[in-house]
């Protein structure tokens, strides 16, 4: 795979770097980071912002001087978005897996609420303060990791954190800077968590050559790693 650019892998919700442990070994010239509050960073909840987790990106970006790939899973399409309108000269591409590919002014919590299936709400457990909210590990196989090994799954309900939610809420701002970095989609077939059909819509005008499809579910991070990485590494070298 080409070792001219960097690619930066971003996690979703609840998630953190440690989803990314079976794609690395694949993939070239790859960090996978924790976004604030997830994973092993230590940042406070009630801290937490979408600016936050921008700046986290954009700060990973910043200690390497190659062509950065954002790679981006679910909940984080609208991160890394956000940090393209903030500096898109030093980004090649964006790759959105499974992922929320917002337009200006879109919130993640409303880009998920117009789904006519609404397949996660009945997992989310929100903290007693509101500021966040868990998946219910009992239904987490199901929507999350249904076609992943039994020993994946264990490891990765061990590892499911609190989800921030104010960054969820937050309206992204995309203009001529977005717009102007190229952009990839990577389509989960038979996703239990973002319906196939909603993230069909998502991409609706995006030209044909740049969507892709995978026979996965959310987590093709875990159940098909290596075919993952291949296709990234085909999509930035096309």
């Amino acid at each position: 795979m080409s070792d001219d650019v960097r690619y930066i892998l971003v996690h979703g919700s609840c998630h953190g770097a440690w989803c990314w442990r079976d794609v690395l070994p694949w993939l070239e010239n790859a960090v996978a980071i924790d976004l604030p509050s997830h994973g092993a960073d230590t940042t406070p909840i009630p801290e937490v912002t979408l600016d936050l987790y921008i700046d986290a990106v954009v700060d990973e970006i910043n200690k390497h001087p190659e062509p950065v790939v954002l790679v981006g899973h679910s909940a984080a399409g609208v991160t890394i978005a956000s940090v393209a309108e903030r500096v898109p000269e030093r980004i090649s591409r964006l790759i959105y897996l499974c992922a929320y590919a917002p337009k200006n002014g879109d919130a993640l919590h409303v880009m998920r609420k117009r789904a006519k299936r609404q397949l996660v709400l009945p997992a989310v457990v929100r903290s007693e303060d509101g500021l966040s909210y868990t998946v219910d590990a009992a239904k987490a196989l199901g929507i999350f990791y249904h076609d992943c090994a039994a020993d994946v799954v264990e490891y990765a309900l061990a590892h499911l954190g609190e989800q921030p939610i104010l960054p969820q809420e937050t309206p992204v701002k995309l203009g001529a800077n977005y717009e102007s970095v190229s952009r990839s989609y990577i389509l989960g077939e038979d996703d239990h968590t973002i319906p196939p059909e909603e993230q069909e819509n998502m991409i609706a005008d995006w030209p044909t050559e740049d969507v892709h499809r995978l026979n996965c579910g959310h987590s093709p991070f875990f159940s098909q790693a290596k075919a993952l990485a291949c296709l990234i590494g085909d999509i930035v070298g096309k």
